[in-house]
């Protein structure tokens, strides 16, 4: 009897053994993920990416130690190194989050057909015709709008209340301030969107521009910032990663200036608890669990990827607050509004160029490469953003905004009601998206 059940015991021993290799193997074996990152944990915009691949693979049970970090990667060959070391670490799937990483993600591509690389931001997919090699973005655009809506409440708060003085006038226009990282379509997509959520509310606003050079430069930032506010500008938005904005719009407002911020990617709340209005963000966690899920299944990830509002892909953080009474319930309508395809952020109708209403335009960047982009994305009355590519594509320099330190020079080739013969031959409406 003692030696059934010591050979019981025996066998249901070796059993546990068994499952537990087998549990171990099955780990081993799981798909493991690459992340090539332009910073870390501590500026906003590597943050928001972080926080949305983990929350993606705790969804998904993606274990911790299958997620490879390669971060404060520049955009430099570093991008390759980093690359080929996750490859060596066994990533069948590597993504990389900044603009500048996509020309070294699209070498790598190349040269290993069996890894699938997402170069997120990018804007060469559409044209590199490879099945391993994507982009994505969100239709941050759309959140960009909304906290414009935001700003614009509390501007007309102020108009009200009688807080402005003379110096925050450009004649009868209300002067805001934005602090723009680059000149790229991305940049120029983002503050005219939040322009024109300012314009939906009050529209008697013009915007300066200025920009840094640098993604992440918190001095240049501050100083920017500061420079906009000192020339009467009431509000301060910015498409840049650090809280140098936000950090001088909160001293000119303890100092008793009229000055208010409209941050990205994080809530600025804690460092501009007084001036902080909201902050455009993107919830990574939609693309990434897209892309992630994806992968577990052995699929093909789609070539561009765009999604915002209606998929849960952007958003606004908190409101601060000195936030306008209303403001809550005027950014519900206002996403409801995008959610269900009533709003359209770049409604043709909403703004001049050169003091008319564009009709046709066909994006390039500012190589005027993209031989792929040749349709008119304005149709149905509206430009249709991230139509032909994930990433933003709108360069047109509407009226009301001015770039203080560079000269106006557009991206876009655009035309005008009567000189669509300007068009390429073959140009056709785009469909909506």
């Amino acid at each position: 009897m003692k030696r059934l059940l010591s050979l019981l015991l025996a066998c249901v021993m070796l059993f546990a053994v068994a499952l537990t290799f087998a549990a171990c193997e099955k780990e081993e074996d799981g798909v493991k993920i690459g992340v090539i990152l332009i910073g870390d944990e501590t500026e906003g915009y590597s943050k928001a990416h972080i926080d949305g691949i983990k929350a993606a693979a705790a969804e998904l049970g993606i274990p911790e130690n299958h997620i490879i970090w390669k971060k404060k990667i520049d955009e430099s060959d570093s991008v390759k190194t980093a690359g080929e070391q996750l490859i060596a670490d066994g990533c069948a799937y590597i993504f990389s989050n900044s603009y500048g990483h996509q020309d070294y993600m699209l070498e790598l591509a190349k040269k290993h057909s069996d890894i699938h690389f997402v170069a997120m931001t990018g804007d060469k997919a559409a044209t590199a015709g490879l099945s391993n090699y994507s982009n994505a973005f969100t239709n941050v655009y759309e959140s960009r709008y909304v906290s414009g809506v935001v700003a614009g409440m509390k501007l007309k708060e102020l108009v009200e209340t009688d807080k402005l003085t003379e110096a925050n006038y450009d004649g009868d226009n209300i002067k805001i301030g934005y602090v723009g990282a680059y000149t790229f379509a991305e940049v120029i997509s983002g503050y005219t969107a939040f322009y024109l959520g300012v314009k939906s509310v009050v529209s008697n606003v013009t915007m300066s521009v200025q920009f840094t050079d640098s993604w992440w430069d918190f001095d240049g930032e501050k100083a920017a910032a500061t420079s906009l506010i000192n020339n009467g500008c009431v509000i301060i938005g910015q498409h840049a990663d650090s809280a140098g904005a936000p950090t001088a719009t909160q001293e000119a407002n303890k100092n008793g200036k009229v000055a208010y911020s409209v941050g990205y990617n994080v809530s600025m709340l804690d460092v501009a608890p007084d001036a902080a209005l909201t902050s455009a963000t993107n919830v990574w966690q939609a693309y990434y669990k897209y892309a992630l899920s994806t992968a577990l299944k052995g699929g093909n990830i789609t070539t561009n990827w765009a999604a915002g509002y209606a998929d849960g892909a952007v958003a606004i953080t908190d409101l601060g607050k000195n936030c306008a009474p209303g403001t809550k319930e005027k950014v519900d309508e206002v996403v409801a509004a995008l959610k269900n395809g009533t709003l359209h952020v770049f409604d043709t109708s909403k703004f001049t160029v050169e003091g008319k209403t564009v009709t046709w335009c066909y994006g390039t960047d500012s190589d005027g490469d993209f031989t792929y982009d040749k349709n008119n994305v304005i149709a149905d009355g509206y430009y249709h953003e991230s139509y032909l590519q994930s990433a933003p594509s709108f360069q047109l320099l509407i009226d009301g905004i001015k770039w203080v330190n560079k000269p106006l020079q557009s991206g876009a080739t655009y035309g005008f009601e009567g000189t669509k013969e300007l068009a390429p031959a073959g140009v056709e409406a785009a469909k909506a998206s």
